[in-house]
């Protein structure tokens, strides 16, 4: 795919690439459970240096998330997280959620996410971590953490 002066191929992670998935992950301190490679999807460039990732996973009461998109810093703005984003998407059915800091919400809208504000509308395992997280930020002035869900609009 070419994205603005720069060209990079969309492909599925392999065994192979768990340590530098993990690596990545870790280093921009996402959330780094359920990092398995199977999930994963990699933007890589012509040599094969992954500049970016993303994965949808699966949780216990049946939800799906998008989860651990990462493109490296000096890479960004060249549309590799739309590719990614687009790519993890084009063959998942609705619904699928994620949760971000509340900053990216806009982000996420570009691409038919819409926040879910009402706790009792999420899925079980987005309602004990939005209550989680909430109850940890309570002392900060707030809920940084967003959910939101895409219906494939």
């Amino acid at each position: 795919m070419k994205g603005s002066a720069s060209v990079f191929n969309l492909r599925l992670a392999m065994k192979e690439d768990q340590a530098v998935i993990r690596c990545m992950i870790l280093g921009a301190r996402l959330n780094p459970l359920g990092l398995h490679w199977k999930g994963f999807l990699l933007a890589e460039d012509e040599d094969g240096n992954v500049l970016g990732c993303g994965q949808i996973k699966g949780h216990a009461d049946g939800s799906r998330e998008l989860a651990s998109i990462y493109v490296k810093p000096e890479k960004r703005g060249r549309g590799l997280a739309r590719a990614i984003i687009q790519g993890l998407l084009s063959d998942q059915a609705p619904p699928v959620w994620l949760t971000c800091q509340r900053a990216l919400v806009d982000f996420y809208r570009r691409y038919g996410f819409q926040e879910i504000r009402d706790v009792d509308m999420m899925p079980a395992y987005f309602r004990r971590v939005r209550r989680l997280v909430g109850a940890l930020s309570f002392m900060r002035g707030g809920n940084p953490l967003a959910v939101m869900r895409w219906d494939g609009d």
